[in-house]
């Protein structure tokens, strides 16, 4: 009973504390003119990654790393199939071309990066250094290129988002304090929720690894969640996929790159992860593509098929715990042929879409 209340707090101190860091931060980036895409890809996707961030250390400097390592795998596939599926039923999502050009290649470039680090068996200090850098250098060309925004209909959608956010001291104050308070729930809902997430693996007898890839991974992921759902009923149109984008990125480059890097030996990798989840993530992140590709949009129908693959791979880690006697046929079916088919339809439907336009036709 304790450990389920201390799992209840953990992910509600995560969520206010996301809630006032993403706050802090965004009205921050606001005020020195940083346009909403990049807000969303960067101060957001990392403010909502920063409970990632505090479970994978805390996870991590306590003995727990299979939990760490599920928390960011189970988060980002967690982003993409239930967060960026419900906000589309929602609403249709407009996909800016900044996302198809650089921001989703990039995801499933890293997604493949964490694939081979881990094919020795851990992501070393070195694959840790490596990854934050990666991070830092995306974050800066991002920040730089959003200083040189010229686009009169970028800056037209920053005045309605933001409004005029003029710089002042007084200000400054108020959303630093918001900012730390954020950071200060976050290191204590942190604590709670590995505790509390612990202590349940340890008395139904299940291995910490499928505790971090379903209840943590969505306790983590609840702050991305409520973001873009919430930018979705507002109808910003960039914040909500780019806060889903961003935060995967985040999540393998900052969140796995700090903490692997921090830690002597690193962090291991189980061959089940190593064998199914990571090829999971990777599946995930390239059937973004087509998706946001297909008329730059991620419409209500796209949004149910990845609802149903969440709800599909929920399934799969249920009947693994459970030691259910079709789990590896119904993992191997998922991951082998209804991933890959899927993704190889969603191609063809957007090459058709695209060869079919008035624009394709030179009309």
């Amino acid at each position: 009973m304790t450990a389920t209340v201390f799992l209840i707090l953990g992910i509600v101190f995560l969520v206010v504390g996301a809630d006032f860091l993403v706050r802090g931060a965004s009205n921050l980036a606001a005020m020195v003119h940083i346009s909403p895409l990049v807000i969303g890809l960067t101060v957001v996707a990392f403010g909502t990654s920063a409970p990632e961030l505090a479970v994978s250390l805390h996870a991590t400097f306590t003995d727990q790393a299979p939990l760490a390592v599920g928390n960011v795998v189970g988060s980002n596939i967690c982003n993409v199939l239930l967060i960026l599926g419900s906000s589309a039923l929602v609403a249709p999502l407009v996909v800016a071309q900044q996302l198809i050009r650089l921001d989703v290649p990039i995801m499933i470039g890293v997604s493949g990066l964490f694939f081979l680090f881990s094919l020795d068996g851990a992501i070393g200090r070195s694959d840790g250094f490596i990854l934050f850098l990666g991070g830092l250098t995306y974050t800066l060309f991002l920040l730089y290129q959003s200083r040189r925004e010229s686009n009169p209909e970028v800056k037209d959608e920053y005045a309605q988002e933001y409004g005029p956010k003029e710089f002042a001291w007084s200000k400054v104050g108020i959303e630093v304090l918001a900012f730390l308070g954020g950071m200060a729930c976050l290191v204590i809902g942190s604590q709670l929720l590995v505790n509390g997430a612990v202590t349940i693996a340890e008395a139904l007898e299940i291995n910490p690894l499928i505790i971090g890839l379903t209840i943590v991974a969505l306790g983590t992921s609840l702050p991305e969640l409520a973001t873009s759902m919430v930018a979705s009923f507002r109808g910003e149109r960039d914040i909500a996929v780019g806060n889903v984008v961003g935060s995967n990125i985040f999540n393998i480059l900052v969140v796995l790159g700090v903490t692997s890097a921090l830690v002597p030996n690193g962090i291991a990798i189980e061959p089940s992860v190593l064998a199914f989840d990571i090829p999971v993530m990777i599946g995930v992140a390239i059937m973004c593509f087509p998706i946001c590709f297909n008329d730059n949009l991620v419409s209500r129908w796209e949004g149910l098929l990845l609802l149903v693959y969440y709800m599909a791979y929920t399934l799969y880690l249920i009947m693994k715990s459970t030691e259910h006697d079709n789990t590896v046929m119904f993992g191997s079916a998922l991951m082998y042929v209804i991933v890959p088919l899927t993704i190889l339809g969603l191609t063809a439907i957007t090459l058709r879409s695209r060869l079919s336009s008035p624009r394709s036709k030179g009309l």
